[in-house]
């Protein structure tokens, strides 16, 4: 059994709490101690009946203890995974659901969140700090890069490419082949029948670009 924390203390986190229940329920690996999170302001209160026990600084001073980041937005997700490994303690662990279907030739990184009802067919490779939220599908040979956050009920085809942080919104589809540039944020329920540039939000059915962000507009 390993000591844990999830930093994040919002919905999301608490969605990752069961997660941790029902990995235990199953058989015994957390420890989980409590929860981070940037805003102290929280410090010293609890989530679940456990206590907010800081920011990441005190990752630095508990460094065996492995951590989780729970934030779905994924700028604030970069931003804290990159406060964190500033601390020089960061060990990230992949919390995947018993529930979760994950298929063969799977490559995932540090750190990420596949919640119950995912199905990840064959041959998919995933980056660090993905969320794949509940009762998304990703098909054969795609590629998700780091900080990709997949809302609930997404379809992702096969061979698609999804590049670094992008959000892809609550029932949205991407047919075959498509792929996507970093940065992007595709609409609820939007349907992508050709590759979108980076940076580009897309809605609708078929998905058609309505803003454009300036590189590196995640870092502001």
């Amino acid at each position: 059994m390993s000591d844990l924390v999830i930093f994040g203390t919002g919905g999301f986190a608490r969605e990752v709490h069961q997660i941790v229940l029902d990995q235990n329920a199953e058989r015994v690996r957390w420890n989980l101690l409590g929860f981070l999170d940037g805003n102290a302001d929280r410090h010293g209160s609890s989530v679940h009946e456990l206590p907010v026990l800081g920011d990441e600084t005190w990752l630095a001073r508990h460094p065996a203890v492995s951590v989780v980041v729970a934030i779905g937005a994924t700028p604030a997700k970069l931003r804290v995974v990159r406060a964190i490994e500033r601390t020089g303690s960061a060990r990230f662990v992949s919390l995947v659901h018993p529930r979760a279907w994950i298929g063969k030739g799977i490559e995932l990184g540090p750190g990420c969140v596949v919640c119950a009802d995912v199905l990840v067919t064959t041959d998919v490779r995933v980056g660090r700090h993905v969320i794949l939220n509940l009762a998304c599908t990703v098909g054969h040979d795609a590629t998700l890069a780091d900080y990709v956050t997949v809302a609930p009920g997404v379809n992702i085809s096969g061979s698609v490419s999804v590049g670094e942080g992008c959000d892809l919104g609550t029932g949205s589809s991407v047919i075959q082949g498509v792929r996507i540039g970093h940065w992007c944020v595709i609409g609820a329920g939007a349907v992508l029948l050709h590759d979108v540039a980076p940076n580009v939000t897309v809605v609708g059915v078929p998905a058609r670009p309505i803003k454009t962000r300036p590189e590196g507009w995640q870092l502001q």
